[in-house]
């Protein structure tokens, strides 16, 4: 029988093997603790791939921001897109979970079964760790009222883009000088080793299933120095250069990219969401096989014009 490992401070003090829980010593106030106790006592667990170690791979827990443990089901938020209102904050129900035997059992829907030592690191804190697989999971607890769901996207970016099959043009600000982004009037952004992007100069109203992708290039997003709620992006063309804007979200469909040189604010709203665990709306010629998160390491610019 595996142990529910607590990483405490204070010393374990002492053990029900009958129930796989402990009874550990905090400020002299002993408390029960059951892994269901653990895992359940978040509504959410936001998971920290940044912080992964290992070599292995649990392809859910890749493909998820949070999960959830509720009555022996488990759900996930695989997608940024109406994150916060799908299933009530919680996201889909992806499988269901076990923890009677001391350890997390999970039977995830299209991925099989896992087995997990569960770690509490601090209490909102856990890792979830899969020998087999020889990777470690760490999360962060959360209330649902309490969760930042806004910032999230700012956090996790790359992907917010790459939830749509394509973004339209869908507005041009007067103010700005004419540049050669004028003509681009839809982009799209995959998981091909998440700097990918595709560029159009199609007409605006173009079924997104028949867009030729004119351009193929590859694309970074920094951090801007001062802020958590702007990023830089930069998509590289060949034939014209480097474009730089600055990015903002504006709802959950759309995006704000300020053309640095020129002056010029776009706005780009997404067509054909892509619901992950499901497949894509539309077919077309854009790669969107095989998401799942990496660790991204941003650098970080200092903002050049101040609008």
């Amino acid at each position: 029988m595996k142990s529910i490992k607590l990483l405490f401070a204070t010393l374990i003090i002492g053990v029900s093997i009958a129930s796989c829980s402990v009874v550990i010593d905090d400020v002299h106030d002993s408390r029960y603790v059951t892994l269901e106790d653990i895992v359940t006592s978040y509504d959410l667990w936001y998971i920290d791939y940044n912080k992964t170690t290992g070599n292995g791979d649990v392809a859910f827990l890749s493909k998820a921001f949070t999960i959830s443990f509720r009555n022996g089901n488990l759900y996930a938020n695989n997608n940024l897109v109406d994150i916060g209102s799908t299933g009530s904050g919680y996201g889909i129900q992806i499988g269901y979970y076990n923890t009677n035997g001391g350890f997390l059992e999970v039977d995830h829907g299209l991925d099989g079964y896992f087995d997990f030592d569960v770690i509490e690191v601090s209490n909102d804190r856990i890792k979830l760790k899969d020998n087999y697989n020889n990777v470690t999971y760490y999360l962060e607890g959360y209330q649902n009222y309490s969760f930042d769901f806004d910032q999230i996207f700012y956090e996790n970016i790359e992907y917010f883009l790459q939830e749509y099959d394509a973004w339209e043009k869908s507005y041009v600000s007067d103010a700005g000088s004419i540049n050669e982004f004028d003509n681009e009037n839809y982009l799209a952004f995959t998981p091909e080793n998440l700097t990918t992007f595709y560029s159009s100069q199609d007409q605006v109203g173009t079924n997104i299933a028949n867009i030729y992708w004119d351009y193929v290039g590859g694309y970074e997003v920094f951090n801007v120095e001062g802020y958590d709620n702007l990023k830089i992006l930069t998509l590289h063309y060949d034939s014209f250069g480097t474009e730089e804007f600055e990015l903002s979200v504006i709802n959950d469909g759309e995006i704000s990219l300020y053309h640095v040189d020129s002056g010029t604010t776009y706005e780009f709203t997404g067509k054909g969401f892509i619901q992950y665990l499901k497949n894509s709306s539309l077919k077309n010629n854009v790669s969107k096989e095989g998401r799942k998160r990496t660790k991204v390491i941003r650098k970080t610019k200092i903002r050049r014009n101040l609008k």
